[in-house]
């Protein structure tokens, strides 16, 4: 029996050594290979296609200097940065391996008073003052013959852009020659000044200019254009139109001429504009929000754009905060899914989360000559609705809300051979000058030469900052974060215009939503079964308070007016029984379709959470039987 249980441990011992001899060879053999895999849904850790394509455009090789110090004492500052580091220099390898040999990658660790130090100056790379006094580097350089791109710090919150990023290095290293951008807008985007008394005090003040302009000027030449502007320069490639408000006929005149000499516009309008809302006197009471449109240019091209009505969408509205702190869902502010996006154009493709308050739609068939796409529409569980009312009440319109069986267009693109919508020539000067005289015909074009292209959005609100970005503060500073993907589409917008398409496919990925499709579904599913009782209830209540009024009313005299008859009390005193009882049961319903609710998204989270460990568990039993079986046969 000894030797029989020495001889069991012997075997043991030597087959667990030679398992650990595989395993090193088999992890020696195969660590010469370099092989990911990436098991997310969107394939957030493999490069785009559009990377790909700019890679295999290089001509000549490219270098990137990759800077990230390696602290000598481990913080949690230094933890932090040093883990984004890895992801870092990870993806850095998978742009090596995709560039065929034209992508060089050097790191180095710029200590204190070191050569490395020299280098990442000499580059423009920033070190981060962390908490405890140390400098932190964490930045690169894409260098490509005498051109130079630099991103200074490499910023955690844009973990999700980070191959954007690079690639937009890249691309800028590899075509120095940037286009030029027009934006015309009479909100503040370029951010205000600060008050120079309180400049004088210590203190900034102003506001800075929105984050899409800032991202715009990470791309290209952004210049500015006043609303009153009687021509756009030739050298602008794109012009970016946001909420055009009061437009003159010159102005639009100047659009018009613009789109007929090939250049592309991007126009924002808006029947709500709750940013221009909020400038106006709060004593006023609720703010009215302004409208902007084109309707000349509009009507020219076959379109319409009602700026009294807005969107209200079952599926794709938000939950706001309303008075005092409690959620309120509102059916006109929309968060568009995939499920609203044209994913078979390259604008809209990847783009999975687009939030647009009081949101406009576009209706007709374009003019001869032109064909419409349509980027982003409603699910058909929509209507439109007064825009006024709806920001003052939005509890009627779900209250009243009534499908209409049928998607609204909220941005499209027309493409085409466009026509002047002024045949008669430039409009005349609201200043009174002197225009009577017709120009001659060759002094304006009344068709363009080739086919061109517009953007047209049903909302100018979805690119402010506070509907875009979330701002947190950080030991470097304050940051902000996306909370969705307007900025991706506005810049896949303008990039697409301008005629760069790979880094469409990079950025399309940066931002990913996973909304509980399903549940808000179901949520309008409900709301539609009680929404019926609800208002029956609510009807039967109001005209038992009318009817109490009524009979109160009949007391002219006011000695009389609280001496009631026998019937008359009896009758008052069934109509207080029926109306309690009606708000009792309109109490009850309400109640019985937010249980629906509140337990159909609890259901659907457990699903979510329990789902995997349950079917790992039962696969893992399952496994111990078959090999308890197979033990019990032997």
């Amino acid at each position: 029996m000894k030797s029989k249980g020495l001889q069991t441990i012997l075997y043991s011992a030597v087959g667990l050594a030679a398992m650990g001899l595989i395993l090193v060879a088999f992890n020696v053999v195969t660590g010469a290979f370099k092989l990911r895999l990436d098991l997310t849904e969107e394939k957030a850790y493999t490069l785009s296609p559009g990377t790909r394509a700019i890679l295999k455009g290089l001509e000549s090789p490219i270098k990137i200097r990759f800077y990230c110090t390696q602290p000598a004492a481990a913080s949690r500052d230094t933890v932090f940065l040093t883990s984004h580091a890895r992801l870092v220099e990870d993806l850095l390898q998978e742009f090596r391996q995709a560039g065929g040999g034209k992508v060089i990658v050097e790191k180095y660790d710029p200590q204190p008073d070191s050569d490395a130090e020299d280098s990442a100056g000499l580059d423009g790379i920033q070190g981060q003052m962390l908490p405890d006094g140390e400098r932190f580097y964490l930045g690169l350089a894409v260098s490509q013959l005498d051109q130079k791109e630099t991103i200074p710090f490499l910023a955690p919150n844009r973990e999700r852009q980070l191959e954007y990023d690079v690639a937009r290095a890249i691309s800028r290293v590899v075509q120095p020659i940037r286009p030029v951008i027009g934006v015309m807008s009479p909100l503040p985007v370029w951010g205000a000044p600060g008050n120079p008394m309180m400049m004088q005090m210590g203190q900034v003040g102003g506001t800075p200019p929105w984050g899409i302009i800032s991202e715009l000027k990470g791309d290209f030449d952004v210049r500015r254009l006043e609303m009153d502007a009687k021509s756009i320069p030739d050298d602008i490639r794109v012009l970016v139109l946001l909420h055009p408000k009061e437009i003159t006929e010159e102005a639009q005149f100047a659009l018009d001429q613009f789109v007929l000499r090939g250049g592309k516009l991007i126009a924002f309008l808006d029947p709500y504009c709750v940013v221009d809302s909020r400038g106006q006197n709060p004593l006023m009471g609720m703010s009215a929000g302004s409208s902007s449109n084109l309707e000349k240019l509009l009507r020219a091209w076959g379109l319409t754009f009602d700026t009294t009505k807005v969107v209200a969408d079952a599926n794709f509205r938000m939950q706001l905060q309303g008075r005092n702190g409690q959620p309120v869902e509102q059916l006109t502010w929309l968060s568009i899914t995939p499920e609203g996006m044209n994913n078979e154009d390259i604008t809209t493709a990847e783009i999975d989360n687009v939030w647009m308050p009081m949101a406009g739609a576009f209706t007709g068939t374009p003019a001869e000559g032109l064909t419409q796409i349509t980027l982003m529409q409603s699910t058909a569980e929509s209507q439109l609705v007064e825009g006024f009312m709806a920001n003052m009440a939005p509890e009627e319109v779900l209250k009243e809300f009534k499908s209409g069986d049928k998607a609204q267009t909220l941005a499209l693109r027309v493409q085409g051979r466009f026509k002047t919508a002024f045949p008669d020539g430039k409009p005349a000067s609201p200043d009174g000058a002197d225009t009577n005289a017709a120009p001659a015909a060759a002094e304006w074009l009344k068709e363009s030469a080739s086919e061109n292209a517009v953007i047209l959005v049903g909302d100018a609100d979805l690119l402010f900052d506070d509907f875009t970005l979330r701002r947190i503060n950080s030991p470097f500073g304050q940051l902000a974060m996306s909370m969705n993907a307007n900025l991706n589409f506005a810049q896949n917008c303008v990039e697409q215009m301008a005629g760069d398409q790979n880094l469409i496919q990079v950025r399309s990925r940066a931002t990913l939503n996973r909304p509980f499709e399903v549940v808000k579904r179901k949520q309008a599913e409900a709301e539609r079964r009680f929404q019926g009782e609800i208002a029956a209830l609510e009807a039967k209540a109001q005209q038992a308070q009318q009817r109490l009024n009524e009979m109160q009313a009949q007391k002219g005299d006011s000695s009389q007016r609280f001496i009631l008859s026998p019937e008359q009390e009896q009758e008052l005193s069934k109509l207080r029984r029926e109306e309690a009882e009606t708000r009792s049961n309109l109490r009850q319903v309400r109640k019985d379709l937010r249980r629906d609710i509140v337990g159909l998204e609890n259901r659907v989270k457990w699903v979510n959470v329990l789902a995997m460990p349950v079917l790992v568990s039962a696969f893992g039993l399952g496994l111990a039987l078959v090999k308890k079986r197979k033990t019990g046969a032997r």
